[in-house]
């Protein structure tokens, strides 16, 4: 078989395996009392258990191990990982860490990944060339996998969306990984999407179990690593770059939210109702059509990624083909001017629904409720 096609299978295990495993993990949840506590800055009702992540971590391991023992240095050490941020995240869905907690937690995963190898050493950007980072390129890689670790748990704060969205984060980095000839980190991403749509059979709304900072945690490792080692590790002239469109989305919901918080004087880690789901939520959006359209926006990111790869623009050479150039350039004006206008109405006019009428909130602090003193997970 094709090592396109042991990835496909490898992804199946690891769909297939995760799904088996979900409601176990859900009984096991109900059982140590780790189970959801409702909070007003959430869409969920609250009660449901978490989790999740340990399901998907069984099924990452168990799909990891048919398709690609015996292991390579890189991927030992990122199963290492994996194992580590899954059981600091899996304590903080029960005893509720302190964040600076999960932040060590989070970054001796980062530093076991970047031991076994996972580690940028030098970048390819257009019309700079190559930047060696020398022994700034072990910080830089802990500091990208906390981030993206970070991100992905900052996203989930509504039934389905950080599985979904890092689904299709995962087998847009496989696509890309497997076309730079990366083989490896094409299967992990395979299986990475593989565990994140098998816990989405139970967790797309309404949501009978949730991922908690066990599966949050290890979906952002695994996302992270999948792009270090199948894009930015290879001397592609956009390897930087793509890691970058694929996550745009939850990228964007972070930064908005963080800035937010920095310019009110609100703790980072705290908790409010400024990101994207919330507003699409004011707007008067169900929970299941909030996240389909998150869907749709991060798909159409992953497949502008994808065109950047496969569009014979250029001859990477500095030498540009008209005809696929300006469809290339077609294509990121219409990402560009999409991502620019949903972000305007969200972020700037902040349209919410009042009654029957839509109206245009002002601005002001982001709002906090009382009570809630974090988001889930340490700053990134």
């Amino acid at each position: 078989m094709s090592a396109h096609t042991d990835a496909l299978l490898a992804g199946l295990v690891a769909f297939g395996a995760t799904a088996a495993l979900t409601p176990l993990a859900g009984a096991f949840a109900r059982t140590v009392k780790a189970v959801d506590i409702p909070r007003a800055r959430g869409l969920a009702a609250g009660g449901v258990p978490l989790l999740g992540g340990i399901a998907m971590l069984v099924g990452v391991l168990a799909a990891t191990f048919i398709a690609l023992a015996p292991f390579s240095g890189e991927l030992s050490a990122i199963m290492e990982a994996a194992i580590v941020i899954t059981i600091v995240g899996a304590l903080d869905d029960r005893f509720d860490l302190l964040p600076g907690v999960k932040l060590v937690g989070q970054i001796l995963a980062a530093v076991i990944a970047v031991n076994g190898g996972v580690i940028v050493e030098n970048v390819t950007i257009p019309f700079l060339g190559a930047i060696r980072f020398g022994w700034w390129g072990g910080p830089l890689t802990v500091l990208g996998l906390v981030a993206v670790m970070n991100i992905v748990n900052f996203s989930d704060g509504i039934d389905g969306l950080a599985g979904g969205v890092s689904g299709i984060a995962a087998v847009a980095f496989a696509v890309v990984a497997f076309d730079l000839g990366r083989v490896e980190a094409g299967t992990l991403s395979a299986i990475t999407a593989g565990a994140a749509f098998g816990f989405l059979v139970f967790n797309f709304p309404p949501a009978s179990i949730y991922m908690g900072d066990a599966g949050a945690n290890l979906l952002g490792l695994l996302l992270g690593c999948a792009a270090v080692i199948g894009a930015v590790k290879s001397q592609a002239v956009l390897a930087l770059v793509f890691p970058f469109v694929i996550l745009a989305v939850p990228v964007l919901d972070t930064a908005f939210v963080v800035l937010k918080r920095l310019k009110y004087r609100q703790p980072v880690y705290g908790a409010d109702r400024e990101h994207f789901h919330h507003r699409l939520d004011r707007v008067g959006f169900s929970t299941r059509r909030t996240v389909l359209v998150l869907y749709a926006w991060t798909f159409g990111m992953a497949a502008l990624a994808i065109a950047m790869r496969f569009v014979p623009y250029s001859d990477n050479g500095g030498n540009l083909h008209t005809g696929w150039a300006i469809l290339m350039g077609v294509l990121l004006l219409i990402a560009v001017a999409a991502s620019a206008f949903v972000v305007y109405v969200l972020e700037i006019l902040k349209f919410e629904r009042d009654g029957r009428r839509v109206r245009v909130r002002m601005g002001g602090p982001p709002t906090r409720p009382r009570g809630e003193v974090q988001e889930g997970t340490a700053a990134p």
